[in-house]
């Protein structure tokens, strides 16, 4: 049987998830964004920062939603913004499923991560992730206009957000263009920490 599909992003408190250019997606403000996670004990475990680090809720958040990942799902701008940033021990550990027109052979990192390029459709990249997820669940990473496109076809089951005491102003938002006629949601919980609010919805067909 086939895991969920969700998504789990952090987002300003005016509803950005990403600055607009390129150039800045793993700067400073993006870092201002993921600030809540650099802490954590999870996360210097992932990325390789030594030992140490918070325990508590967050890090209970962050250490489920990467244990239920079997596979990931997301757009090429993110993917771009991340090949020369992230090390060459990716965090994802899953099979990647970048959706591109671009014809490329799979990229193989260290840590069990390997970017697989699909060049014909959401769909598609989902039934390949599902696939390679087993009874694991597929998340879609982003950036907000490939989860929107996920939203639109129905075929998201639920989302986490973190939402960060930070502005953007301007950026990529999170629901921007989404047709929201055709999705519903229901509350499922909201748990608040010292550095950032975790709210989760079940996704329903309107």
């Amino acid at each position: 049987m086939a895991g969920q599909v969700f998504f789990s992003v952090s987002m300003s408190l005016d509803g950005f998830v990403a600055p607009e250019s390129p150039e800045e997606l793993m700067g400073q403000r993006w870092m201002e964004l993921q600030a809540w996670m650099f802490p954590l004990r999870f996360t210097r475990e992932n990325l390789k920062l030594g030992e140490g680090g918070e325990e508590g809720r967050d890090n209970d958040i962050a250490r489920e939603t990467f244990e239920r990942t079997g596979a990931t799902v997301m757009g090429k701008r993110m993917f771009e913004a991340g090949e020369h940033a992230w090390p060459d021990d990716p965090p994802f550990h899953t099979p990647v499923f970048v959706l591109t027109h671009e014809e490329r052979e799979p990229w193989e990192r260290l840590g069990g991560t390997t970017f697989y390029f699909v060049n014909d459709g959401i769909e598609s990249a989902l039934d390949r992730a599902h696939e390679a997820a087993g009874e694991r669940d597929v998340r879609i990473a982003g950036g907000g206009e490939t989860i929107v496109q996920y939203l639109d076809a129905g075929l998201v089951d639920e989302f986490h957000i973190a939402l960060s005491p930070v502005l953007f102003g301007s950026g990529v938002g999170l629901f921007k263009g989404v047709d929201a006629s055709r999705v519903a949601l229901e509350h499922v919980r909201t748990e608040p920490s010292s550095r950032t609010t975790h709210l989760s919805y079940a996704v329903h067909p309107r």
